[in-house]
C-alpha cells in the first residue's frame, strides 16, 4: 500500500478539525487553546509538505520553515503572557482575560 496525496489531506483536514474542536469545546483554559492553535498550524505544515513532495517542489517546504519560526514566537509569547496572567489574577481562565480591558 502506497501513500497518496489524499491521504496525507486527509490526515491534515483531521488535525485541523480537532483543533477548531478543541477551541470551540474548551475556552476555559489559555494553554490548552494554546495547543489546538499549534495543532492547527501542524495541520497546514502538514499539507504544505505533502504538496511539496508530490509536485517535487520545493516552496512548500520552505514555507513551512516560516510558519515553524512564527509558531515559535508565538508560543513564546503566548507562554509569557500566561506567566503575567498567572502571577496577576493567580488563574489561567481565560474568563479573566476580560478584566484586563483598559
Amino acid at each position: 500500500m502506497t501513500l497518496t496525496l489524499g491521504h496525507f489531506l486527509t490526515l491534515g483536514a483531521i488535525l485541523f478539525a480537532l483543533s477548531v474542536i478543541g477551541i470551540f469545546l474548551n475556552r476555559r483554559n489559555l494553554i490548552v487553546l494554546l495547543m489546538a492553535i499549534e495543532l492547527m498550524l501542524l495541520a497546514v505544515n502538514t499539507n504544505f509538505v505533502a504538496f511539496s513532495h508530490y509536485l517535487h517542489d520545493m516552496n512548500g517546504q520552505i514555507f513551512v520553515f516560516f510558519i515553524l519560526t512564527v509558531a515559535a514566537a508565538e508560543s513564546a509569547i503566548g507562554l509569557a503572557i500566561l506567566v503575567l496572567l498567572f502571577r496577576n489574577r493567580s488563574s489561567i481562565s481565560v474568563d479573566d482575560l476580560n478584566t484586563l480591558k483598559g
